[in-house]
């Protein structure tokens, strides 16, 4: 079953399985404003955000990044402020899931309820390397690395999750429960 969302009035189509190359392994306790320049979290602006995109790390990162490709990070990623502007520029530059080992709290509530897929896989971090090609079943939390033939179970989400990823975030989920003809 694919999903058709709606997310700012553009369709949005979240298939069952992600298949997709790791664009980045972050390690433990990983502060997405980070990823942006925490001198930058307070501009919204895609094409701004895009342009500073990981260049603390890789100057030329979102070049390389392809729509599809996935963050891979380890325990607690997300940890400190959760502010979205860092996860706009990965968005714009075609990530599509996190997947981690755990996340922070506040972290994983704030991009789930925007509708980008996190999910929970202990563990994975331990086994992916950059650029490996993952296809993942976001429901089941069934994650499997294609270039190292290994399969890693992860946590799948609630119901009232799943709800709110099909439906592209909490915003139009709510819309469509509550919206009278």
């Amino acid at each position: 079953m694919t999903s058709d969302r709606t997310v700012n009035e553009e369709p949005v189509n979240l298939p069952d399985l992600l298949l997709g190359r790791v664009a980045w392994v972050f390690g433990d306790d990983f502060d997405v404003d980070l990823i942006i320049g925490t001198q930058n979290i307070k501009s919204y602006e895609e094409e701004f955000l895009l342009s500073v995109c990981m260049n603390d790390y890789e100057s030329d990162f979102v070049d390389k990044v392809e729509k599809g490709d996935l963050i891979v990070g380890g325990r607690n990623f997300g940890y400190g402020h959760p502010h979205y502007p860092p996860l706009i520029a990965l968005r714009a530059a075609g990530i599509v899931a996190i997947v981690a080992d755990s996340f922070a709290p506040g972290f994983w509530r704030g991009e789930t309820y925007n509708g980008l897929p996190l999910i929970i896989c202990p563990g994975i971090s331990d086994y992916v390397e950059r650029w490996d090609t993952l296809e993942v079943d976001w429901r089941s939390a069934r994650v499997s690395n294609i270039d190292k033939d290994m399969t890693l179970e992860g946590e799948p989400p609630s119901k009232r999750t799943i709800q709110i990823l099909e439906s592209g975030g909490t915003y139009p989920l709510l819309l469509s429960e509550y919206s009278h003809p």
